[in-house]
C-alpha cells in the first residue's frame, strides 16, 4: 500500500506536547484519522489513534473510563473491585484502533507523516510572518 496523501492539522497550543493531527490516505481508498503528532523526550514521533479502555460497573454495568474511582452513572465505589491490569499501571488506559504491524509500515506512515507537518509547520510560519517591505 501506498500513502496518497498526508492532511495535518496544526494544534493552536504549542506549550503542550500534542503538536497536530493527521490523516492518511492510502492508495485513495482506505483513509486513516487521528493520528497524532507528539513532541517526546526523544523529539517528534507519531502515535496511532486509539480510544480510551472502559469497564462496566457490577451494578448498574454503565461502561466507565478504566480506572475510576465511582460509578459516573450510580455512584458505586469502583475502587476494591478486582481488575484485570498489568501491576503499577495506574495511568489512564488507551488501546490503538488501527496501527502498523511491522516496523517497516510504522516508518514509513511515520516518515510520511513527520514530512507535511514540518511542511505545514513551514507554510503556517510563512503565512504569519509577512515579508518585509
Amino acid at each position: 500500500m501506498e500513502i496518497t496523501e498526508v492532511k495535518i492539522y496544526l494544534r493552536e497550543q504549542q506549550d503542550r506536547k500534542l503538536r497536530a493531527y493527521a490523516t492518511v490516505t492510502f492508495d485513495n481508498a482506505f483513509v486513516v484519522r487521528d493520528l497524532r503528532v507528539i513532541d517526546g523526550r526523544n523529539g517528534l514521533f507519531v502515535a496511532m489513534p486509539s480510544r480510551k479502555l472502559r469497564e462496566n460497573c457490577p451494578r448498574c454495568n454503565y461502561k466507565n473510563v478504566m480506572g475510576s474511582r465511582f460509578c459516573n452513572q450510580c455512584g458505586t465505589n469502583l475502587e476494591g473491585i478486582a481488575r484485570d491490569r498489568k501491576p503499577g499501571n495506574n495511568k489512564e488506559e488507551h488501546r490503538d484502533i488501527a496501527h502498523p504491524i511491522t516496523t517497516e509500515a510504522r516508518e514509513y506512515i511515520q516518515k510520511a507523516v513527520l514530512e507535511a507537518y514540518e511542511r505545514e509547520k513551514s507554510a503556517d510560519t510563512a503565512v504569519e510572518t509577512p515579508a518585509a517591505e
